[in-house]
């Protein structure tokens, strides 16, 4: 297990001292976490208890942390491969938050930090794509643990599917709730898949044919937005009710090996392994775009593509283009990694949603630390009384902007 430090000392407080000019704007901007910071502040909900995180570590993770922490939380843990902010690390730990690891860790680091956040013991967990719950199942530490929260689908997936029956405390699911359907994965994926985009590969999109893989929220959003800035969009979907919706959206509707053939860009975004897989390589075309936005690197098969191919060049750090060996021109955004966040100068959804979605975290936190027999084991939705609050409140303050 590694034991290094997060950051080296001598870089430390210029890092901090960065990170903390990038927080003042994020902090100002996420109203509804400062209002709840201001009341855990005082109550103190989480006084004694350790709280594991796991999850993206960037400006607006960062606020939510020190929220957790001002409620009297022990705030440890990990971001996710590929994605921590350096400066977040610094800043936050300057306000006692200890986060393990660095953006450029390897993937066998990433898993030493995730063994580091469960040796820790905490009482709650803060999931994201489940792996921390599923560590502590798997090692046999899920005793220990009253319950916690899961943020994305790709996590849902995994602790109703692979983990069903196994995890003995209540987890909140997150990305069930239909505020963060609509208001996160909706439009701010939407918007920050399509601006993303743009940004790495510097293409434009109007008459650029773009194949989204997946029509849940988060890809009706990528849809929506590529086909308002004049992309020409077609949906691959298995599910017949979705790839229903996505044809009276207007969308060409069908399988991946029907699409690839005619696709200048593929966005994957369905939140499960395999969707381009090794037996679809042949059909992608020639100076196709490949990027995936799921949370786990596994909706496009690199290793298979890259097996594949007899030369690889690095064009940025976020970008490769690999020539394959029939001669066609592959280009793949961040590794497989979601773009968004893993791509260069990653800023990922927008301020507003993400308070949305963080509001609805430490909420929903709060009701596991206080109250967690009142729910069941396993994954289950935000209760609806979090839901109607964080409602309310959205309005009220959407109505104080009129």
């Amino acid at each position: 297990m590694s034991d290094k430090t997060t950051v080296p000392t001598h870089d430390a407080a210029d890092l901090a001292s960065q990170g903390e000019e990038r927080l003042g704007w994020i902090r100002s901007r996420m109203h509804l976490l400062a209002a709840i910071r201001e009341d855990f502040a005082a109550r103190k909900p989480f006084d004694g208890m350790t709280i594991g995180v796991g999850l993206h570590t960037e400006p607006k993770t960062a606020v939510l942390f020190e929220t957790l922490a001002a409620g009297g939380a022990r705030v440890l843990g990990t971001g996710n491969h590929g994605s921590t902010q350096d400066d977040m690390v610094a800043a936050l730990a300057t306000s006692g938050v200890t986060i393990f690891g660095r953006r450029e860790d390897t993937l066998a680091e990433h898993h030493d930090n995730l063994r580091r956040t469960i040796d820790a013991r905490p009482d709650i967990l803060l999931d994201n794509g489940a792996d921390l719950a599923a560590l502590a199942a798997e090692s046999g530490a899920a005793g220990q643990i009253i319950g916690g929260t899961e943020e994305t689908t790709s996590g849902a997936f995994r602790l109703r599917e692979a983990f069903e029956g196994q995890i003995p405390f209540p987890v909140i699911v997150i990305n069930d709730s239909p505020l963060k359907a609509i208001g996160e994965n909706l439009h701010a994926v939407g918007q920050s898949t399509v601006e993303s985009w743009m940004r790495i590969t510097n293409l434009m999109i109007p008459g650029r044919r773009f194949l989204v893989a997946g029509y849940g929220w988060c890809g009706r959003g990528i849809a929506q937005y590529l086909r308002s800035l004049g992309g020409l969009v077609s949906i691959a979907e298995i599910d017949e009710i979705k790839a229903f919706e996505a044809a009276f959206d207007g969308f060409r509707v069908g399988t991946a090996a029907e699409l690839l053939p005619g696709a200048d860009a593929v966005i994957t975004a369905t939140g499960r392994a395999g969707v381009i897989s090794a037996d679809l390589i042949d059909l992608i075309q020639d100076g196709a775009v490949l990027g995936n936005i799921g949370h786990f690197p596994w909706e496009i098969d690199v290793a298979a593509l890259k097996k594949r191919a007899t030369t690889i060049n690095p064009m940025t750090s976020a970008i490769e283009v690999l020539t394959m060996e029939d001669g066609r021109e592959l280009t793949l955004l961040a590794d497989g990694r979601m773009f968004n966040l893993a791509g260069t100068a990653p800023k990922g959804n927008s301020i507003e949603s993400m308070d949305l979605g963080f509001a609805l975290q430490a909420l929903s936190l709060e009701r596991v630390a206080l109250d967690a027999g009142s729910l069941q084991p396993g994954p289950q939705r935000v209760p609806d009384d979090i839901e109607r609050r964080v409602a309310r409140d959205i309005v009220a303050q959407l109505k104080g902007a009129h």
